[in-house]
């Protein structure tokens, strides 16, 4: 049996963006139903986090993924299996109150797991908290399967791209699994047995040029074959005035930056007119964000500058922290920011 596996979805990200909202619209019409139907597979296992936000989403947002992804998945007579992650809880310490089971009720093809199961052979596991976490390691123990799915928070893995989790529980506990495909980290990861299978697209800088899409599963080979996204929501474009001239500005087609996030890298300018006329020319393409990025490499001695990251809110908060001295370790600080900030992008305007 073939099963489609998506990572986290967080639908109503970026406080309810609708240009998010079109953005994963476009995938999920063009390449994920697509791929499904033709290959006749008809259940999706969505790991965790499938709305973003802890306590609400917006009437017009809920409208929104309800008719590109719900909906299709109803009309395609496709069963949804979605286990609970952190962000669908309302309480930190208890999967009780949650949004899926309050706002998928009248959908009878979509299961919900909000405790350990098993499903065919498979072990499910929701997010682990105080409430449920003597219940879980103790199904865990007693299981015979060898496959679980589950949203885990696990140390020794990356978070994002460079960012790794060190305050996460001991891997060692899914050591009896043949196979355990998570949610949880949006980079796509694996350390031979554990597989984080990262989200289905980018949402933040720190996704920029890191692979994203979703997994097919075949349960008997137990086979895992990635399917990448192919649309980008974040572009960076390199400047060199040596290599850039007027007429090749000028006549350059920018629609594919059409409501995406931009980052100019400047290597080299000095003629103002020439990089005036490529942000004229990008602009009136209307980006959601531009932004503006200098390269002093090669002024620079004995500082390992990463333009891919440069201004990524992460990066510059963790160097800080390893600036710091502090009373406690730097890694659990690093986890409280990151927490901060994902709040942050979730309560920021559409």
């Amino acid at each position: 049996m073939k099963i489609a596996i998506l990572g986290d979805t967080h639908f109503g990200m970026r406080g309810d963006s609708i240009a998010f909202h079109n953005h994963y619209r476009k995938f999920y019409n063009d390449i994920f139903f697509p791929y499904l139907k033709e290959h006749g597979i008809n259940i999706i296992f969505q790991l965790g986090d499938l709305f973003d936000r802890r306590k609400y989403i917006s009437f017009y947002s809920l409208s929104l993924c309800r008719s590109y992804f719900f909906d299709e998945i109803a009309r395609n007579n496709i069963n949804l299996h979605t286990l609970l992650g952190n962000h669908d809880i309302t309480f930190r310490n208890t999967l009780e109150l949650n949004s899926p089971n309050l706002l998928l009720k009248d959908y009878n093809n979509i299961a919900i797991y909000d405790s350990p199961t098993s499903w065919n052979g498979i072990d499910i596991i929701p997010w682990i908290c105080r409430d449920n976490e003597a219940e879980v390691l103790s199904f865990i123990k007693e299981s015979s399967n060898q496959i679980c799915l589950g949203h885990f928070e696990l140390a020794g893995f990356e978070m994002d791209r460079g960012n790794i989790c060190h305050e996460g529980m001991d891997a060692s506990i899914l050591n009896k699994y043949d196979l355990v495909l998570s949610g949880h980290f949006h980079h796509k990861s694996n350390n031979g047995s554990i597989v984080y299978v990262g989200t289905p697209g980018e949402m933040t800088w720190a996704d920029y040029n890191d692979d994203r899409g979703f997994h097919i599963l075949d349960t008997e080979t137990r086979e895992l074959t990635f399917i990448k996204n192919p649309y980008q929501m974040f572009y960076r474009i390199q400047y060199n005035e040596d290599g850039m001239f007027y007429n090749d500005i000028v006549n350059a087609d920018y629609s594919h930056l059409t409501n995406k996030y931009v980052k100019i890298v400047v290597e080299k300018r000095g003629d103002s007119f020439l990089f005036d006329t490529l942000l004229d020319h990008i602009a009136k393409a209307t980006p959601l964000e531009v932004s503006v990025v200098e390269d002093f490499s090669e002024i620079t001695e004995n500082v390992n500058v990463d333009i891919d990251q440069a201004e990524d809110t992460m990066t510059i908060l963790n160097k800080y922290v390893d600036g710091l001295t502090l009373p406690v370790e730097s890694d659990r600080i690093k986890t409280v920011l990151r927490d901060v900030y994902n709040e942050a992008l979730s309560m920021e305007s559409a």
